[in-house]
């Protein structure tokens, strides 16, 4: 039985880029708080079709829109019919985004500014149309998904950790405007997870594998279920009172300065 703080029956969570990976682990883990799962993407119908049965399989109901959230006018057609289909949205997850491992000297302007334009200008663009619904009804739950690297930079990077060293301030903000409405917003930082996009570089004796397991306290990969639980609890009502904050799901890395290469 869900604790009543933590229960979202009757709520609609939109999770934007949820068909795969770590979307669609917080995603499952709203649909089992009891919320009603919408999920979006904007690669191909397919790809949703896929998704939504994935989430069948797992015995979790979700409806699929395609859209582009970096296009205003697709954003606020698909908020029209997503309320229309469903009913008022009480939860929007932005976690659509990429990354372009290019270093800074080597890459293209519009490589830079495509980064920019989905992993910050996307969630603006994104959030709006909702947020003025929240705002109406005095309440609503926003959870932008940011990164370490909205702390920390790292080699070829650059765009992303700009973006989303944004989207951290871009989250402060929308929190410090909007929290006199009942509307929190909050942000997750991931650390490093195992994913399929991850398992190449997750292999016994690769250098970045050993260093991530090094780095990281916990001493290993995040399992991507393990953003969870502080999805559930941004979007649910015992954070009525939390709002601007990032939480960073991270093993407990950015906790501390790292250790020598000889310490157990």
């Amino acid at each position: 039985m869900t604790h009543p703080l933590f229960d979202l029956t009757g709520k609609v969570a939109l999770v934007t880029g949820a068909t795969h990976g770590l979307g669609m682990a917080m995603a499952s883990g709203l649909a089992s708080a009891g919320a009603t799962l919408i999920i979006t993407g904007n690669s191909s119908q397919e790809k949703i079709d896929a998704a939504i049965k994935t989430y069948a399989d797992a015995g979790i109901k979700a409806v699929g829109y395609k859209f582009n959230v970096t296009d205003e006018e697709q954003v606020i057609a698909a908020v029209d019919q997503i309320e229309k289909d469903h009913g008022p949205i009480d939860i929007l997850v932005n976690n659509a985004g990429i990354i372009k491992r290019i270093p800074l000297l080597d890459m293209p302007l519009e490589e830079f500014e495509e980064v920019i334009k989905t992993d910050l200008t996307g969630v603006f663009t994104m959030t709006r149309p909702v947020a003025r619904r929240m705002v109406e009804r005095r309440s609503g739950k926003i959870i932008n998904i940011c990164s370490m690297m909205s702390e920390l930079g790292r080699n070829s990077v650059g765009a992303y950790a700009a973006a989303k060293g944004g989207l951290k301030m871009l989250t402060r903000n929308m929190a410090t405007e909007w929290a006199k409405y009942n509307v929190q917003v909050n942000g997750i930082g991931p650390g490093y997870f195992a994913t399929s996009q991850t398992a190449p570089i997750r292999v016994e004796g690769n250098p970045f594998n050993e260093f991530i397991i090094s780095r990281t306290p916990a001493g290993k990969w995040g399992d991507p279920d393990d953003l969870q639980g502080a999805t559930i609890f941004l979007a649910s009502k015992a954070s009525d009172f939390v709002t601007g904050q990032i939480v960073y799901v991270d093993g407990g890395i950015l906790a501390t300065i790292g250790k020598p290469a000889n310490e157990d």
